[in-house]
């Protein structure tokens, strides 16, 4: 596997933002179908959710039910294509590494655990590269060798 993303990456790639035109031209220029994990794909789903939950209370905030609804069909239909695999990790030993980059990087960066989960998964999976939007990811993910293309 060449490139592992987080939920900054999809969320650019599935949903209208700043930096979607990057992500899309990211992805279809992949010389493989992007890998994702289990931990990735409920965060990415939760949070598409959450902005659900976040424009109920406030239509200035988050995005509609059937918004969201596309968005979660257009990554299943991405699924359904062979586009993005979904590949199984080792929980055992994701954590293992979470643990060890949390203890050595949490306490000084303050990273989420989230964050430290996907960098892990990353690592885990053998990935050259990870894709993310976000700048304290792209930190952790450096800081262990990884190349941040984006």
């Amino acid at each position: 596997m060449i490139a592992y993303p987080d939920t900054s990456f999809l969320c650019a790639f599935y949903r209208q933002q700043v930096n979607s035109s990057l992500a899309a031209a990211y992805f279809a220029q992949m010389p493989e179908a992007l890998h994702v994990a289990s931990p990735l794909l409920f965060e990415f789903r939760q949070s598409v959710r959450w902005q659900v939950y976040l424009h109920s209370k406030d239509p200035s905030k988050g995005y509609s039910h059937s918004l969201a609804r596309a968005t979660l069909a257009k990554l299943q239909s991405e699924i359904a294509l062979g586009a993005v695999v979904i590949v199984p990790i080792e929980w055992a030993d994701v954590a293992s590494i979470a643990e060890r980059l949390s203890a050595q990087y949490t306490a000084a960066e303050g990273y989420r655990g989230f964050d430290v989960l996907h960098v892990a998964t990353a690592l885990h999976l053998g990935a050259v590269e990870f894709l993310t939007f976000d700048a304290k990811q792209k930190k952790l993910a450096l800081a262990e060798g990884l190349q941040v293309p984006l």
